[in-house]
């Protein structure tokens, strides 16, 4: 359903998703690549991404502000690692001395 006549989800997963393939595939091994977007952005393509069925995105739920999800590649493909995500990690005793 096109909401106030924008996109259809899929239609922004379907234009986001290769966006974040293509960057992902230009890391170096063990590189990170950060994602900026808006909530419903992030979700449809986390969606896209993990090969979940449109009608089940809206399970992952919205990102609250300033709030992240993780992804990593497992041996199957997407894995959901961190979702809506807000704390920083705490640093490991030596690693900012």
């Amino acid at each position: 359903m096109r909401r106030g006549g924008g996109e259809l989800e899929t239609e922004v997963a379907d234009r986001a998703a290769p966006v974040v393939l293509g960057a992902a595939e230009k890391l170096p091994d063990g590189g990170t690549l950060v994602v900026v977007s808006h909530g419903g952005t992030i979700r449809t393509t986390i969606g896209r991404l993990l090969g979940l069925e449109p009608g089940t995105w809206e399970s992952l739920g919205g990102l609250t502000n300033c709030c992240w999800s993780v992804l990593g590649e497992g041996a199957r493909g997407w894995r959901l690692l961190e979702h809506n995500a807000g704390t920083l990690p705490e640093p490991v005793l030596g690693d900012d001395v």
